[in-house]
């Protein structure tokens, strides 16, 4: 335990820490700005891009700002959330410049929202989240459980077994796409 306090930094889990509360807190007034009036926003910014259901695109896009950037601020299923805030910031930028160009005072706040959201995606929450607890708590009952199959020498039957690699196949998928990744 020493030698992981002395040789692992938390600087990199505390660093996408600040960016995961940061980036939330900063752009989840965006969709509440969009849900306080759905039909100026579809005025605004959908139709101009000539997008079918402007109104229900308003309200996808309104979601998924709210809810991306409360799962990146508590960790949870943060490269979803953040997928979800890429996605909407694409809109955002083809929007600018198709509207205005490359005008860089529209531009700077959609790609610094863009790049954080793909920074989280990419490398995931870090170990002061959420999907770090659940990917502890998953892990340490898939070793409990080989453990008593260890000390018992007991073999499951075929149906029994297809049962355990069905749900270890379920929280690997968990595990490798939408949690965070274990540090060893």
């Amino acid at each position: 335990m020493l030698t992981t306090i002395l040789t692992k930094s938390i600087s990199k889990d505390t660093a996408l820490l600040l960016l995961r509360v940061i980036t939330g807190t900063v752009l989840i007034h965006h969709g509440y700005e969009k849900l306080a009036n759905i039909e100026n926003f579809a005025d605004a910014f959908v139709r101009p891009l000539h997008l079918p259901f402007p109104i229900f695109l308003s309200y996808i896009a309104a979601f998924s700002e709210i809810g991306g950037s409360w799962l990146l601020i508590i960790g949870l299923a943060t490269r979803f959330g953040a997928l979800a805030i890429m996605g909407t910031i694409s809109v955002a930028i083809y929007h600018a410049l198709i509207t205005s160009g490359f005008n860089i005072f529209l531009l700077e706040l959609l790609l610094l929202y863009f790049a954080s959201s793909s920074c989280i995606a990419l490398s995931g929450p870090g170990n002061f989240s959420i999907d770090e607890v659940i990917i502890r708590t998953l892990k340490s009952e898939e070793n409990n459980i080989n453990e008593t199959n260890t000390i018992n020498n007991f073999q499951p039957k075929n149906n029994l077994n297809n049962d355990t690699e069905k749900k270890e196949g379920f929280f690997q998928f968990l595990q490798d796409n939408l949690l965070s990744d274990i540090s060893s």
